[in-house]
C-alpha cells in the first residue's frame, strides 16, 4: 500500500548518531572530542576492533563532527553534531558529496586509490572538510597501500581519512604509522544487556532479565550482532520473550539441565548422563554447542575456586549462584583442570566429526571414567598413607584402559609402591593412569627412574634407633624419601650441584631455577635426623652433575647399549623412525654389556623394553 511505513531492523533504527550514543568507547569519544575542542586535527584515523562495535558508525559520527553548522548554519566544530543541519542530514543518509564511503573489499586495486587521490586534490564543495571513510581497508592490495603513502602523509589542508578494519596486523606498519589508533574493545556482557533492556522497553516488548542476559551473552561484545539476535527474539517471543525461547532459538542447552549434566558426569553416572544428552539434542541444542557450554562452565566453576567474588555478579540468577557454588565446593582444581583440557581436546573433536552427537559421547564417556580418577597429590598421599594396594591400582589400570586424557602422554616409568612387608613393582603402560599420575605429580623420577614411596611410622621409628651417616648426597635423598619427604628429595635430586660432601658437612651449589629456601631446608632436615647442627654452604663454584643428570645419564647410556642388542637392532632398522621409547630390566637380569653377546639373553631383554614407531598408538 501506498504510504505504508517499512520496518527498520533495530540495528539500523539504534544505530549511534552522536558521541554519547557509542557505548564502551569512551577512550575514541574523550580523545575526539579534546581533539576537536583544541582544533588539533590528525590527518587520519584508523579504527580497528571485531565486528559490530561501531567502526563505520564512529567513522560517521567524527565525519558529522567535524563538519557540522549547527541548527542555525553558523556553528563550528562540535563533540555533539546537531543531527538537524544539512552536513549532518546528508552523511546520516549516506548521500554527502564530501564525505566519500569506500569499500576495500570491492574496490582493492590501486586505480581505486588513484580516483581518491586525485579527487583529493580538489576543496570541498560545501563541507567544512572532504573526508573519505574507507572501510574493511585491509582488503587493499600492496599497491594499493603503496599508492596511499604519500597523500596519507601530507594530505591537502582540507582532506581527512577515516580507515575502519577487523584485521588491524593485515595493515602495513608504513600506513599504521601515518594515523591515530583507536581500538574499539568488546562491549560488556553486562553493559550489552542493561542497552537490550532500554530497547526493549522502547519497543514496548516484555523480556526476561536472563533472556537478555543469554542475548547479551552470545553477542560476544558485539553491539550489531546482539541487536539482530534481539531482533529475532521479539519476533520469536510475539513480543513477551523468555528465557527459555531465547535458549531454544539460539540453541543453547537449558542453564538447569546443564548443571545437572555437570554434577553427573561428575560423579560418573554414564547412564544418566547419555540421557540427559539425548534429551537436550532432541530439544534442538547442538552438540558443539553444548560442549563449548561444559568449558564454559568448567572455567566459571574454575574462576569460583580461585576468586569467590565472581558469584557477585549482578547478571548471574539466584539459580546459578546457588547451583555454581555448589559445584565448585565439590571439586577440587586439579579435577577441573583436567576437565578443562579433556573438553578442549574433545571440543576438536565433535567439530570434526561426522556425527556430533556420537562425539560428544564418547567424549563424556571418557570425562565421567577419568571423574573417578584421584588428583596426584591424593594419589600420593594414599600411597604414602598405606591405603592404596597394588590390587586397586590394577583394578583402576584395567577401568582407564582406553581411556586418553587431553593433557598428552606422560613419561612411560616404573613405580614401585612399598608397604611395610610388601612391595609390589607396577610397570607403567599407556593405560597405567595411575601410576602415570604419580610421575605428573612429582614431575620427574627420582634418582635412577624409580619413585620409592614408603609409609613414614617403621621408617621413623628405625630412625630413631640409630643416627644415620649420610656420606653422599644419595645417602642424604634416600634418607629424605624414608622420611616421607618425597618433594623434598626429588628437590635435592633436581637443584643440588655437590662440590664436597661427607658426614657433618654438605658444601654445594645449585641450578638456576633451585628454590631459594632450599639451603635452609637442607640444614633443617639435616639437624632433625642426626640430631646434631651440620656444615651446610651455598657456593658459586661450579659443582657437579645432579643425581637427576647423572641418573638420565645413565638411562640414557643403557638406551644406547639396548639398542646393540640383535633382536632391538632389528626392530629397530625394520621400522623407519622406530625408537626405544621405553625399558625395564629385570632384578635377576645379567648386564646390558652381556645382552649384546649372547641371542638368548638379548630375548630377555627384549620382553622388558619397547621400541614404537615415532606417531604410532
Amino acid at each position: 500500500m501506498a504510504g505504508e511505513v517499512k520496518y527498520r531492523v533495530l540495528a539500523r533504527k539504534y544505530r549511534p548518531q552522536v558521541f554519547k550514543d557509542l557505548i564502551g568507547q569512551d577512550a575514541l569519544v574523550r580523545t575526539i572530542s579534546n581533539a576537536i575542542a583544541q582544533n588539533k586535527l590528525a590527518q587520519a584515523y584508523i579504527l580497528t576492533g571485531i565486528r559490530g562495535v561501531g567502526k563505520t558508525s564512529s567513522a560517521r559520527i567524527i565525519a558529522r563532527a567535524f563538519n557540522c553548522i549547527g541548527p542555525d548554519g553558523k556553528g563550528g566544530m562540535t563533540p555533539n553534531p546537531c543531527g538537524v543541519c544539512k552536513h549532518c542530514r546528508d552523511i546520516a543518509n549516506d548521500c554527502h558529496v564530501d564525505v566519500i564511503e569506500m569499500d576495500a573489499a570491492s574496490n582493492t586495486g590501486v586505480d581505486n586509490i588513484r580516483e581518491i587521490i586525485e579527487g583529493a586534490r580538489y576543496n570541498p564543495l560545501s563541507a567544512r572538510y572532504k573526508i573519505y571513510i574507507i572501510d574493511e581497508v585491509h582488503m587493499l592490495s600492496k599497491s594499493a597501500f603503496n599508492a596511499l603513502l604519500k597523500i596519507l602523509e601530507e594530505p591537502p589542508e582540507r582532506v581527512k581519512f577515516i580507515f575502519a578494519t577487523t584485521e588491524i596486523r593485515k595493515v602495513p606498519v608504513t600506513i599504521l604509522s601515518r594515523c591515530q589508533r583507536f581500538d574499539l574493545k568488546r562491549i560488556d556482557a553486562a553493559v550489552l544487556a542493561d542497552y537490550f533492556k532500554q530497547i526493549a522497553q522502547k519497543e514496548n516488548v516484555t523480556f526476561e532479565d536472563s533472556a537478555l542476559a543469554l542475548i547479551a551473552k552470545a553477542a560476544d561484545g558485539s553491539v550489531r550482532d546482539g541487536l539482530s539476535l534481539l531482533d529475532q527474539a521479539i519476533a520469536h517471543g510475539n513480543g513477551n520473550v523468555t528465557d527459555l525461547q531465547v535458549r531454544q532459538m539460539i540453541g543453547l542447552a537449558d542453564k538447569g539441565a546443564l548443571f545437572e549434566l555437570y554434577e553427573l558426569l561428575m560423579k560418573g553416572d554414564m547412564p544418566a548422563v547419555l540421557k540427559s544428552v539425548q534429551n537436550q539434542y532432541d530439544l534442538g541444542t547442538d552438540p558443539l554447542t553444548l560442549t563449548s557450554d561444559l568449558m564454559e562452565l568448567t572455567h566459571w566453576l574454575t574462576q569460583i575456586k580461585i576468586t569467590p567474588e565472581v558469584l557477585n555478579d549482578d547478571i548471574l540468577s539466584e539459580q546459578e549462584k546457588t547451583a555454581g557454588k555448589k559445584l565448585a565446593d565439590s571439586l577440587s582444581v586439579s579435577t577441573l583442570s583436567r576437565t578443562w583440557q579433556m573438553l578442549v581436546k574433545g571440543f576438536a573433536e565433535v567439530r570434526a566429526s561426522e556425527s556430533p552427537i556420537r562425539a560428544l559421547e564418547m567424549l563424556l564417556v571418557r570425562l565421567a571414567y577419568a571423574s573417578e580418577l584421584p588428583s596426584p597429590l591424593e594419589l600420593i598421599q594414599q600411597i604414602q598413607n598405606g591405603t592404596l594396594s597394588a590390587g586397586q591400582v590394577l583394578e583402576a589400570q584395567k577401568k582407564t584402559e582406553n581411556l586418553t586424557t587431553g593433557a598428552g602422554a606422560l613419561p612411560q616409568e616404573n613405580v614401585a609402591i612399598s608397604a611395610p612387608n610388601n612391595t609390589t613393582s607396577i610397570p607403567a603402560t599407556p593405560s597405567n593412569t595411575l601410576a602415570q599420575s604419580v610421575s605428573s605429580g612429582v614431575q620427574a623420577n627420582i634418582a635412577a627412574s624409580n619413585v620409592s614411596l614408603s609409609q613414614g611410622t617403621e621408617n621413623a621409628s628405625k630412625a630413631s634407633e640409630k643416627i644415620p651417616q649420610l656420606q653422599t648426597l644419595s645417602d642424604i635423598v634416600k634418607c629424605a624419601q624414608e622420611h616421607g619427604k618425597i618433594l623434598f628429595a626429588f628437590g635435592l635430586s633436581s637443584y643440588v650441584r655437590p662440590i664436597e660432601v661427607c658426614h657433618g658437612k654438605v658444601h654445594f651449589s645449585v641450578t638456576p631455577d633451585a628454590p631459594k629456601t632450599l639451603t635452609q631446608e637442607l640444614r633443617n632436615f639435616l639437624k632433625e635426623v642426626t640430631h646434631q647442627d651440620w656444615d651446610v654452604a651455598l657456593s658459586y663454584e661450579k659443582g657437579g652433575a645432579t643425581l637427576k643428570e647423572l641418573a638420565a645419564q645413565k638411562k640414557e647410556q643403557t638406551r644406547e647399549k639396548l639398542s646393540q642388542v640383535p633382536l632391538v637392532s632389528s626392530i629397530l632398522s625394520t621400522f623407519e623412525g622406530a625408537r626405544i621409547s621405553g625399558f625395564k630390566l629385570n632384578a635377576n637380569a645379567v648386564d646390558v654389556e652381556e645382552n649384546t653377546q649372547s641371542t638368548e639373553n638379548a630375548d630377555n631383554a627384549e620382553s622388558d623394553s619397547s621400541a614404537s614407531e615415532e606417531g604410532a598408538e
